[in-house]
């Protein structure tokens, strides 16, 4: 028989408590067809939406992941990120964080720098900065809709830029600090000396993840983990939310009651079948996102092999490929 299939959404109860399980969650993609219907992107990507729930408040979350400090779970923070946009003939496309070698002191530099033109806009104080992201009260961006550099990236910034929602003039108004910030790092020294070894510039500043953490709505998968696995700074900022133990890898002596989100998910298949075959684990649940919605497969020590009507051959045990294809 085939691993039970059932689909899911963010606060869907398992059907049955499980005594040694351990959750899989994969990244998932956009379903573009289905918002291009709509004529609007949906804000969030299918895991971001999963984790985090409709409103996807990711920069108080990362916030969490990223500092120690307390953060108001009424404030509504917005998440900064100094970026590349690559022109092309007609249209410009978002670099991820990973394509651009941002370091540590060019980032502090370009907030330096920034820092006069955020402020007053913002009408508040950075609450905490690092290499990649800066954080800072929303303030009068509140009810921007925006779209987080993993949703946008390598795609047209034009579908992407922040949206009006409750106030007319918003998105407008965050064009033109985006612009004045623009000019200012476009004749600094940090963009000059990153051309000078080649280095795409760091060009514009992207906001994302506005929201609070009063919206957050963790799902069940979560709620009932004991431990959390992954680097992705959401999850440790989960974990922080939910004081739960949290570690950036996986560790074959936790596995029971654990839920991961694994930079090489396939790498932790082999553990994973071995942990169930050896009674270690009861079972594995998988949760990916075909056509951007959830589903939430368990596989048993049963489901590890192919099915075959041929009987007296000896049964082929599961490659990763064929189990994310399915």
């Amino acid at each position: 028989m085939p691993p039970k299939i059932r689909g899911m959404n963010a606060n869907s109860t398992p059907s049955k408590a499980a005594i040694r399980r351990f959750t899989l969650m994969l990244s998932g993609e956009d379903a573009l067809d289905e918002h291009e219907s709509r004529g609007a992107p949906r804000q969030g990507l299918p895991h971001e939406c999963f984790l985090l729930g409709e409103l996807v408040p990711l920069a108080p979350v990362l916030l969490l992941g990223q500092s120690d400090q307390a953060v108001n779970p009424a404030e509504v923070i917005a998440c900064l990120q100094p970026v590349h946009l690559h022109a092309t003939r007609d249209h410009l496309i978002l670099m991820g964080q990973n394509q651009i070698d941002l370091t540590t002191e060019e980032s502090a530099q370009l907030l330096n720098a920034a820092l006069p033109f955020i402020e007053e806009d913002f009408q508040g104080s950075v609450l905490f900065h690092d290499q990649h992201y800066w954080f800072v009260p929303a303030g009068p961006f509140s009810s921007l809709t925006s779209y987080s550099v993993d949703q946008a990236h390598g795609r047209n910034i034009d579908w992407w830029m922040p949206r009006d929602t409750e106030v007319d003039g918003i998105a407008k108004r965050w064009r033109k600090l985006q612009n004045e910030i623009q000019m200012l790092w476009h004749i600094g020294p940090v963009n000059e000396e990153r051309e000078q070894r080649g280095m795409p510039s760091i060009n514009s500043i992207w906001i994302s993840g506005i929201g609070k953490l009063n919206d957050v709505e963790v799902p069940e998968a979560l709620k009932q983990s004991q431990h959390l696995i992954g680097q992705n700074p959401i999850l440790t900022g989960l974990a922080r939310y939910l004081n739960i133990a949290h570690k950036n890898n996986l560790d074959g002596q936790v596995l029971a009651g654990a839920f991961a989100w694994l930079e090489q998910p396939q790498l932790a298949w082999p553990q994973l079948s071995a942990a169930l075959l050896n009674k270690q684990l009861d079972e594995v649940v998988i949760i990916d996102f075909p056509k951007g919605k959830a589903r939430e497969r368990i596989f048993t020590t049963k489901d590890l092999h192919k099915k075959s009507w041929a009987f007296w051959k000896k049964a082929e045990p599961l490659t990763w490929k064929e189990i994310t294809q399915a």
